[in-house]
């Protein structure tokens, strides 16, 4: 309605809800995950369409950044850069791309009915990631989507709204199961996810001397597919 003081949401303050998002996608694939297995499919492929679902929904854009990130880990420090931004895709690239999907998917089959669980929880901390890297890196080039992140981000504080909410659920895990003792260790897995969360990023900064939106990609894939490792290596 003209006049109406409808909120105008800007794309350089988006990053902040990253992790709500993340949150938003998991638990969708999750539910799909659950749909499917009231319909009697099997493991298997429940999580090949799981993980398929995840990049349509997403574009497979942290993907494309994970791939870029590779190729330009593997050009060595003085190509970095240049490796980064070249649209075609190395074999560092197509090695990370193909290893990290088989390891989703290898969790994946292995946390079975707790997929549902491991998933949001492991995209949730996979897009706090890359706001640590906004916050502590500069950034790696002068133009890019990735730049308006950096400029206009006002500090930690931003995702204080994400954290309260993924405390709720941690919460809310505790009843999802009447056994205490298990329901205790998923929390306890959940809350782990915050040191991957700022390791990753930080290597990564590290190693590159910054960060940009490819990395910011690699290390929400990175993130999420180690927890999900996490979750079926202990739960």
């Amino acid at each position: 309605m003209p006049g109406f003081p409808w909120p105008k949401p800007r794309f350089e303050r988006i990053a902040r809800f990253a992790p709500l998002i993340g949150i938003f996608i998991g638990l969708i694939q999750g539910g799909f995950w659950y749909l499917l297995a009231q319909m009697g499919w099997g493991t298997e492929p429940i999580a090949c369409i799981t993980l398929a679902l995840g990049i349509w929904i997403t574009g497979g854009l942290h993907l494309d950044g994970l791939m870029d990130t590779a190729d330009g880990l593997g050009a060595g420090e003085y190509k970095c850069k240049e490796a980064m931004r070249d649209s075609r895709v190395g074999a560092s690239g197509a090695q990370a791309l193909t290893i990290v999907l088989l390891i989703q998917l290898a969790a994946l089959i292995e946390l079975d009915s707790l997929a549902p669980i491991a998933i949001p929880i492991a995209t949730f901390w996979g897009r706090v990631s890359p706001l640590w890297a906004i916050g502590n890196f500069q950034y790696l080039h002068n133009t890019g989507s990735g730049l308006s992140h950096h400029v206009y981000w006002k500090g930690l504080k931003e995702i204080v709204p994400s954290l309260l909410i993924i405390l709720i659920i941690f919460l809310s895990l505790s009843i999802i199961k009447n056994d205490f003792n298990y329901s205790q260790l998923i929390i306890i897995c959940s809350a782990i996810g915050i040191f991957p969360a700022i390791i990753v990023p930080e290597f990564l900064g590290r190693r590159l001397g910054g960060h940009s939106g490819d990395s910011y990609g690699a290390s929400v894939v990175f993130v999420e597919t180690f927890i999900l490792l996490l979750f079926a290596v202990i739960l």
